[in-house]
């Protein structure tokens, strides 16, 4: 595993997805996990940091025109290198604790399909907040790591990485990527889907932090055996008559818009099998496909690869951590 370090053994790790931000310090584990976004005001060039993380996440959708949020990735990768910069720096600052770092070796997580722009956008905006050396790692192998898979074996392996931003697909062997696969789509897509869903079914209009819940509830009521009813309430603003309301969801409705958005993925995973070497296909038939991410656990996400693939589909173990997992691993390598 050491293979994949610096020569210069890094000092922290980040996950910067999407959604959330993790920070990862040697010897100390996560000391840092907050929602990866902050809320300025002002405009254009002439702005200052109002909060960031939790605080600036309780602030979606109540902010007044004089402040917006800020967002640093869509999609899984960086679109406003100013905002990371704040966030970074403000993650930084909440995980040093005791240690006095000036300028820290870090290891940070990107798309494996990442351009080469984007990949320098990351690098100017972790530089600018204060780090050192940096060495960036595709997430599905960070992933594949944190998931427990021995991805340095002669032998295939495949992970689907399920993030708020993007999807990845990939087969590892003898430590590198052997095939991979993407779509720009994931927790944060299907959250806008189900909002957009309720919007035309129902003239009723939702906000950010509504989508999320109404996505969490809909995977806790799959979820739950003894759960009773076929619809979930959410609250926002009835566009026929302008006033705030409370309306239920019945869950075939949600139902279509997930197998809608799960659809997408399955067509990348089925691509990337059709490109798989034989023999790595045959590792795959034996030992199935591992999904990763916080949208792992989608419902349908398992069953319609399987039925899609013909093979055994698993869920990782804590599968939002699968990727901080891995880069506490290389850490400690």
């Amino acid at each position: 595993m050491t293979s994949f370090l610096p020569q210069r053994r890094p000092e922290i790790a980040i996950d910067f997805g999407t959604a959330n931000i993790r920070i990862l310090r040697r010897g100390d584990g996560l000391v840092f996990d907050e929602p990866s976004l902050c809320c300025v005001a002002g405009k254009h060039n002439m702005t200052s940091l109002l909060a960031a993380g939790r605080e600036a996440y309780a602030m979606i959708d109540r902010t007044p025109a004089a402040l917006r949020i800020a967002r640093p990735l869509c999609r899984g990768v960086l679109q406003d290198i100013d905002a990371a910069k704040r966030v970074l720096r403000y993650a930084l600052s909440k995980s040093r604790g005791r240690s006095r770092w000036r300028t820290p070796a870090a290891i940070i997580g990107v798309p494996a399909d990442a351009t080469q722009a984007e990949r320098g956008a990351m690098l100017t905006a972790a530089a600018d907040a204060g780090l050192g050396p940096i060495t960036l790692l595709t997430e599905p192998l960070a992933a594949a790591i944190g998931a427990g898979l021995a991805v340095d074996e002669p032998a295939g392996s495949m992970i689907v990485e399920c993030g708020a931003g993007t999807t990845e697909v990939a087969v590892f062997s003898l430590g590198g990527i052997c095939g991979t696969g993407s779509v720009r789509i994931g927790g944060d897509t299907l959250n806008r889907a189900l909002a957009d869903q309720v919007h035309l079914q129902h003239k009723f209009l939702i906000g950010d932090r509504s989508a999320e819940q109404l996505k969490l509830d809909y995977v806790a009521h799959k979820g739950s055996r003894s759960a009773q009813g076929d619809a979930i309430p959410v609250s926002g603003r009835c566009l026929r008559t302008g006033l705030p309301k409370t309306i239920a969801i019945n869950m075939a409705d949600l139902d279509r818009v997930v197998e809608k958005h799960v659809a997408q993925i399955v067509k990348v995973v089925r691509d990337v099998l059709g490109q798989t070497a034989p023999d790595l296909s045959q590792d795959i038939h034996d030992k199935g496909i591992l999904l990763t991410g916080g949208s792992a656990l989608v419902p349908l996400m398992r069953t319609m690869i399987a039925d899609a693939t013909g093979l055994e589909v698993m869920t990782a173990d804590e599968p939002a951590q699968c990727v901080a997992k891995g880069l506490e691993r290389l850490l400690e390598a």
